[in-house]
């Protein structure tokens, strides 16, 4: 008979998995599939858990009701599943004419308690297969998984061995599963909808047709993405074998699931509705708070735990979900193992998540302390052992007098991004205020002879008692970015290696290949700064210094070294690239070296949008304190016009798009619509990857970041990454000149023609191509060359052709990101290229690489790419401020030529060397040779001829490629080629008139 890989196969090796570990199989026809499509619950199984469970209050309800009572249980069921959702009706019950009914029973904490152990043991689990939901049409689900009659878990299952992955699965649940149905209506059925095959699993909580975000649901594999092989099932059967079981649901149920309430701000900021979702974990965040319970009640109270999960992975909920469960986590003798759980953190979203959460989850309000009033409050919620307190470290030095006689208890630490609070004297102080030990611990240890001391020794042997690794305190770092001391401090000790680790990774490799956050190396461009300058005097006079330096940088001011063209550059770069991704809802950061930075390009910004009459962008400014800039003093405030907390609010609204920071904002800030950030700060380490990570957080419509840095080296921003990313991504600056390499490549291989790629943007830009049959222009022109593709080329061809194309296509979109990059030819092809790989034959599976559709359809409408407007790539000398003094000018010091241009040629890079000062006396001189440049300059003004000039110019330095050198050097820089073209005009003017 062979191997069944069909979806059936795979559908019922799960159902017999299910049913070993405690499902009942349940097919829904007849009567009980009526009643499900009509109330989207398995009214069978859901009076018959009543019955066994609660057969005193039905019978109380049904003399209340008579013969209507299952008809009017179910439509009170209705109304409350409808006003509070399936998760709290579940968790707390509901009430009906005064009698309150559980429709579900969590497994107790002990087995003490008979009747509870019995009610949990009636909880009803089955799984359906094929399940026909609707009287509206004759769709069906895979599987689905029932408590009590209550739908929970939406399966649908795919075999890749069939041609079809999960991808069609999200697709099935996007395009065939209609959000308007009762079972599948936000909140009011099912908990979590899966989308399986064979080897990965994808979630999502809402289903709202092609806006239905699915996340990532797999354990992860050799730290990326998917999962590990299991010898003899499927890569994917920890969900049911594991996540699916009943225990593991009902925990699911109990202590992690709970609606997120998010307000809905209008563009000024106006809270005009509430966005409710449905919070289910992901695989790495239930995996490291269910063991880390577990290490708890295997090991108690006294180790601790070091949590490396990458940037935008969930730390906030995983921060929640384990802060609840340690305040409620007990041992054998059902005594609580922590007082107090004790949250360190500098961020508010985490306040407010964590009150609203456990609220949801213990339905309970004070479990939550919030410190935000002084020290005395953090004093007296660790004496009244307030089960979770949320403050920040720096209040703890403040309490020491406070807190000096009361009796410690046992506490869990929760610090949130550990790297930066495991250091200092707060810290020191909340060891020492939480520990129980004393000196006499010291003595019973023998560490010291009582007799040998005297009161000074013996405080300070009590201090290194209450340091470092506490009896009564485990601490649980959450980092994504460990140094090498936390990892010392948090680590779990490995006996194999000898040396600490982290007990749970979530790595940033693993995030960025499911796609929850993005590659924000992956389009990362720097401007390097090059100053040439070669004197062309044979003598070396001496001059003034100062008048010197004027002199040899009088081009220096068009350098983005300098603010006011860097504000150019930023402004204009946002306007054209920046300002139409994500949906036209792009914002971009730019981060400053100091507050009086941050201060002084609010200022120029704003200058400059008001200069150029732009109304399409504004700015916000973060910054500490009260800066002094030239007497006038600034405030973050004053400068914004409204109060510090607001600030994030309004930044995510449509009014504000760029902001502007000096050590604010740099970690820990959340906003997904930050696509492209502008770096004027040195870098390195563990600040570069947190600080560019504020741009990876993922929403939709956002494909892709942008990184202009006007400072670092991209050596050092990888190393950075290297250590908290396996496989960096990060590759060498985009070199503009490799398209000129495709392009011959691909035209060599003759599979189009010239006429063919003008044909088909005549369509494109001429606004054809909207009309529906340009179409029938359109295919004939690519049929050509799909027809030569086939016939022609060997399939070794092929394959080099579409990586060719693919490249060029990525490289060419690349580089619109960067600035004008004017080549007519260039564009022309990114366009019929763009069109034609969709039309070239593909293999099976083969993957097609499109072109950014919104750099296209820019490029299609806006004409700023065709360089009216010029990134300025040259700045000037940072040079001193003349400084105000009393009395006569003193002489001025007095320096060498030479001297003043090879210090600035050290300061600014690379310099000409001989070869290069040959190279361009060359350029002179071919140009010199040229008869027509000459009738030029006989018959017009040197302003006239400058016109023919700069025409013919680009035509001299191509035909110098051979000079691969200087060539190269003149290509890379746009503004030092204009520089040495506008320094050689007068010279060739007045050459060819002589």
């Amino acid at each position: 008979m062979g191997i069944d890989y069909s979806e059936m196969g795979l559908e019922e090796n799960i159902e017999t998995s299910l049913m070993s570990i405690g499902y009942k199989e349940r097919r829904l026809e007849g009567r009980a599939l009526k009643d499900f499509q009509k109330h989207a619950i398995d009214v069978e199984m859901l009076f018959q858990f009543l019955e066994a469970t609660q057969p005193k209050q039905v019978e109380r309800l049904k003399k209340v009701h008579g013969e209507r009572f299952e008809k009017r249980l179910l439509n009170r069921l209705d109304q409350e599943l409808a006003r509070r959702g399936v998760i709290d009706c579940l968790r707390h019950g509901i009430k009906d004419r005064g009698v309150s009914l559980r429709l579900v029973y969590n497994k107790p904490p002990s087995t003490l308690n008979q009747l509870l152990m019995q009610n949990y043991e009636n909880n009803i689990f089955t799984a359906s297969r094929q399940v026909y939901y609707s009287s509206k049409n004759t769709n069906s689900l895979d599987m689905v998984l029932f408590l009590n009659g209550f739908p929970l878990v939406v399966m649908e299952l795919k075999n890749p061995l069939t041609g079809q992955t999960f991808e069609n699965a999200k697709r099935q649940f996007k395009e065939d599963r209609d959000p308007n149905e009762l079972l599948f209506q936000p909140k009011k059925r099912v908990m979590v909808y899966f989308a399986v095959d064979t080897d990965e699993v994808w979630m999502t909580t809402m289903l709202k047709r092609e806006s239905t975000f699915f996340l990532p649901f797999n354990c992860g594999n050799q730290g990326g993405k998917g999962n590990p092989i299991i010898y003899g099932n499927y890569r994917s059967s920890y969900l049911w074998n594991d996540v699916l079981q009943k225990d593991s649901l009902l925990d699911l149920l109990f202590r992690f699931v709970y609606i997120e309430q998010k307000d809905v701000r209008d563009s000024t900021g106006d809270i005009i509705d509430q966005k409710e979702t449905v919070i289910f974990p992901r695989y790495h965040q239930l995996d490291v708070v269910r063991k880390i319970e577990a290490d708890i009640q295997k090991n108690k109270i006294g180790k601790n735990y070091l949590v490396q999960h990458s940037a935008g992975s969930g730390k906030t909920n995983s921060i929640s979900w384990l802060s609840h469960r340690l305040a409620k986590v007990h041992d054998e003798n059902n005594d609580p193992i922590f007082d107090s759980i004790i949250v360190i953190t500098d961020r508010r979203v985490l306040d407010k998540q964590l009150q609203d959460a456990i609220y949801q989850l213990e339905h309970e309000a004070g479990v939550v302390q919030k410190i935000d009033e002084d020290s005395s409050q953090l004093a007296e919620a660790i004496q009244n052992k307030t089960r979770i307190i949320i403050t920040t470290l720096q209040k703890f030095p403040f309490i020491i007098d406070k807190v000096s006689e009361f009796s410690r208890g046992k506490y869990g630490i929760i610090i949130d991004e550990a790297h930066s609070s495991q250091g200092g004297k707060a810290s020191t102080a909340m060891t020492s205020i939480l520990s129980d030990k004393s000196l006499e611990d010291a003595y019973a240890a023998d560490k010291v002879m009582e007799e040998e001391l005297d009161s000074t020794e013996e405080k300070i042997v009590e201090v290194v008692e209450k340091s470092g690794k506490q009896e009564n305190i485990s601490f649980f770092a959450f980092t994504a970015t460990p140094k090498p001391k936390t990892i010392e401090k948090f680590g779990t000790y490995n006996q194999e290696t000898e040396v600490p680790e982290p007990f749970h990774i979530y790595s940033m490799k693993q995030a960025i290949e499911e796609g929850f956050i993005l590659d924000v190396l992956q389009n990362y461009v720097t401007y390097e700064t090059f100053y040439k300058v070669e004197k062309s005097i044979n003598d070396d006079p001496e001059v003034a210094k100062r008048k010197a330096t004027q002199e040899i940088a009088r081009f220096v001011s068009l350098h983005p070294h300098n603010i006011a063209q860097k504000t150019a550059i930023i402004v204009e770069h946002y306007r054209r690239v920046t300002q139409h991704k994500i949906g036209g809802r792009a914002k971009a950061m730019l981060v400053t070296r100091s507050r009086l930075h941050a201060v002084r390009y609010k200022h120029a910004i704003d200058a400059y949008i008001k200069k150029n009459n732009y109304t399409d962008m504004k700015t916000l400014v973060a910054f500490s304190g009260t800066v002094d800039d030239e007497g006038i003093s600034y405030t973050e405030v004053e400068m914004n016009d409204f109060s510090e907390n607001e600030l994030p609010d309004k930044f995510s609204t449509n009014e504000y798009q760029v902001l502007i920071v000096a050590e604010k904002y740099q970690t820990g800030f959340d906003e997904p619509l930050l696509h492209t950030m502008y770096v004027d700060k040195p870098l390195s380490g563990i600040k570069a990857v947190q600080t560019l990570s504020r741009l990876n957080r993922t929403c939709r419509g956002k494909e892709d970041t942008f990184v202009l840095d006007f400072v670092n080296d991209p050596d050092i921003i990888q190393e950075a990454f290297q250590d908290y990313y396996e496989v960096t991504g990060l590759s060498d600056v985009t070199d503009p000149n490799i398209l000129y390499d495709l392009e011959y490549e691909l035209n060599a291989a003759q599979v189009y023609t010239a006429g063919e790629v003008n044909a088909v943007s005549e369509l494109e830009f001429n606004g054809k191509l909207n009309d529906k049959r340009a179409q029938e222009r359109l295919n004939p022109i690519l049929d050509q060359a799909s027809d030569r593709f086939e016939k022609e080329l060997t399939e070794e061809e092929k394959d080099q052709f579409k990586s060719s194309a693919s490249k060029f296509i990525r490289t060419y979109s690349f580089v619109l990101q960067i600035g004008p990059f004017t080549d007519i030819d260039l564009h022309k092809l990114y366009v019929y290229l763009s069109y034609l790989l969709r039309k070239l034959p593909k293999k099976p599976n083969e993957r097609l690489y499109l072109a950014d559709e919104v750099a296209l359809e820019y490029y299609r409408n806006q004409k700023v790419f065709e360089g009216q407007i010029q990134l300025e790539t040259q700045g000037r000398v940072d040079i001193d401020p003349p400084q105000h003094a009393g009395g006569a000018a003193p002489e001025e010091e007095k320096e060498r030529l030479s001297s003043i241009i090879d210090r600035m040629n050290e300061k600014f890079g690379t310099d000409f060397d001989p070869q290069d000062k040959l190279s361009r006396d060359q350029l002179v001189e071919d140009m010199v040779q040229d008869e027509e440049l000459k009738e030029r300059a006989k018959n017009n003004s040197i302003d006239n001829f400058t016109f023919s000039f700069e025409d013919r110019f680009m035509d001299f330095l191509i035909d110098r490629m051979t000079d691969k050198n200087f060539f190269q050097k003149m290509m890379e820089n746009e503004e030092q080629r204009v520089f040495l073209m506008n320094e050689m005009k007068e010279e060739v003017y007045y050459r060819l008139r002589e």
